[in-house]
């Protein structure tokens, strides 16, 4: 059975087949499905593919100071929208096991059923009053970009220090420069 694992190459999901190596497609499939789940704390009751699609890609970037200063705003979209079927290959299977979500394919449509899970009375009460409130707090899905920021903005930073080293000050600079000036191009797309 081929697991597949996924780069993201500027604005192209490529789907890599993970044969030999057990440990790592493991790795790799708790990832995916931990993606899934941190996503679903941030939508909706109910939500489209590309939502879902749009928020797990936009967890690599959520806090990344350079998101701010440096990459193009659009830049997940961007991801997102030309490689809907490449997501769905990706993440197809999950979905349909999940439990928490009914997965409409032909509409492209979600509903967590995050409330409708429950284990024989009193097995994990606390567990289960834990997620139903969670279900029903309007404030959810911004706690959880608060923690994913706080996470991803520490590990960015630690990567650009490192790359300033490794690559040396000159190329540091030129680099920045240019997506600086990519990041201009997509505001004044954006504008006009």
């Amino acid at each position: 059975m081929n697991c597949p694992g996924y780069i993201w190459a500027r604005t192209e999901v490529k789907i890599l087949a993970m044969d030999e190596n057990v440990i790592l497609r493991s790795a790799l499939d708790k990832n995916l499905k931990s993606a899934v789940t941190t996503a679903f704390l941030m939508l909706p009751e109910s939500f489209s593919e590309e939502d879902l699609f749009i928020e797990i890609a936009g967890l690599s970037y959520s806090g990344d100071f350079r998101m701010v200063v440096g990459e193009e705003k659009s830049k997940v979209l961007n991801i997102v929208k030309p490689n809907v079927a490449h997501f769905r290959e990706l993440y197809g299977s999950i979905l349909q096991e999940n439990p928490q979500v009914v997965y409409k394919t032909q509409q492209g449509r979600l509903e967590q059923q995050i409330n409708h899970i429950m284990d024989p009375p009193g097995k994990n009460r606390d567990v289960e009053e834990t997620l139903f409130q969670l279900a029903h707090d309007p404030d959810c899905g911004d706690v959880v970009r608060l923690g994913l920021s706080a996470i991803v903005r520490t590990s960015s930073i630690r990567q650009s220090t490192k790359g300033i080293f490794t690559a040396g000050m000159k190329k540091s600079m030129i680099y920045s420069s240019l997506k600086l000036h990519k990041m201009w191009k997509g505001w004044l797309r954006k504008t006009s």
